[in-house]
């Protein structure tokens, strides 16, 4: 997606031959993000789903609104603490030394296959409890998902399947409860209210997919920005300290999901000059907004040490991303053993060549690499 000189709010057509507004400034999609009258309610019909799949599997936060929205989210968070994802800091670095390990033995790779795919989905997979052997697939199916319209034919199939093997591990955890969120999700309750089944399989399908696939896109942004102008490599090398603010500027510059889903207004509104009628559909270009100039000095620009990013990367407002921690402390970790294991890592194709795409997610889908060591 290439950023709009003129940010703002207008009408533009969609596929099916209806139309939307696409809100692409920052202070309209603050408002956008953080506004109730606009509704997160997914129909599924759009999606061409049966009633037992739409109840299984979109009882999650991202579709609902309050007061059903804030019950989840209270309910959820009790379970996905900081505290649990602080603690997976010592097994998130083992992972990554493993898989950085592994990746020595070549002389080039595709740093996506190799590093920014497998790492956070090991993770997110071993914060759930889901076995090393139902993973290849679970990766299968979340691609379909996170490809978001181009691929909406293949979401009943998909999501039957899901469906099936969510319930048979959250059985298995009901029976013989771990340490792992599938078994704090089935244990949480506050003031005798508990998840049901429909909102656990929903919850761990949204956590699945939503907790792996962003980060894949944040971890191959941001390598590649780095590698690209060879100068940003260098100097987060030579000031380490850099790196949250860092990570923050990738996400602005790149965010992983350039657009969000798509709201319904549910009466009139005014945004950004612009009459919305009742019924419209609403989408917030995140991509666009975080590279307003009127918001941000640069904005086109990359600046590892930029001080001021209030970005829209994660969102804003009741919805903002619950998985955020996580992907910072994943990022942050890759990053610093990526330039420590490979200090003179380059790109192997020149920059066109990476493989790229910008629809409804934003990232890098092959990334050919050149493993150089120590400079030493």
């Amino acid at each position: 997606m290439t950023p709009n000189p003129r940010h703002g709010v207008e009408a533009i057509p969609l596929p099916d031959g209806t139309s939307a507004w696409l809100v692409t400034g920052y202070e309209e999609a603050r408002q956008a993000l953080s506004d109730q009258r606009l509704s997160k309610v997914l129909k599924a019909e759009e999606l061409g789903l049966t009633p037992e799949l739409t109840s299984a599997m979109l009882r999650m936060m991202m579709f609902l609104d309050p007061p059903d929205h804030t019950r989840l989210r209270r309910l959820v968070s009790s379970a996905f603490t900081a505290r649990r994802v602080e603690a997976l800091r010592p097994r998130i670095e083992q992972i990554t030394a493993g898989l950085l390990e592994a990746m020595a033995a070549h002389k080039t790779v595709d740093l996506i296959e190799t590093f920014a795919y497998p790492l956070p989905l090991q993770v997110i997979c071993e914060l759930l409890g889901v076995p090393a052997e139902d993973r290849v697939e679970f990766r299968e199916w979340s691609a379909v998902v996170a490809a978001g319209p181009a691929r909406h034919h293949e979401m009943p199939e998909v999501l039957a399947s899901v469906l099936a093997r969510i319930r048979a591990l959250l059985a298995d955890r009901a029976a013989q409860p771990g340490d792992d969120l599938l078994s704090a999700l089935l244990a949480v309750r506050e003031d005798g209210d508990r998840l049901s089944e429909d909102e656990l399989t929903s919850m761990v399908f949204m956590l699945l997919v939503a907790g792996h696939e962003t980060t894949v896109n944040l971890i191959g942004n941001g390598t590649f920005l780095l590698l690209e102008e060879r100068g940003r490599w260098s100097r987060l090398r030579a000031e380490p300290e850099l790196l949250p603010a860092a990570v923050e500027e990738f996400i602005r510059y790149e965010p992983p999901v350039a657009r969000t889903t798509q709201r319904t207004a549910t009466t009139a509104i005014e945004l950004g000059g612009q009459s919305i009628p009742a019924g419209s559909r609403v989408v917030v270009s995140l991509a666009e907004a975080n590279r307003d100039g009127a918001r941000f000095a640069h904005a086109g620009e990359v600046r590892l040490d930029r001080a001021q990013n209030p970005h829209l990367g994660f969102g804003h407002g009741l919805h903002y991303c619950l998985g955020a921690p996580l992907a910072r402390l994943q990022a942050q970790i890759a990053f610093t053993a990526l330039m420590t294991r490979f200090p003179r890592l380059e790109l192997d194709v020149p920059a066109d060549q990476v493989g790229r795409r910008s629809d409804f997610q934003r990232g890098v889908t092959r990334l050919p690499v050149r493993l150089l060591g120590s400079d030493h």
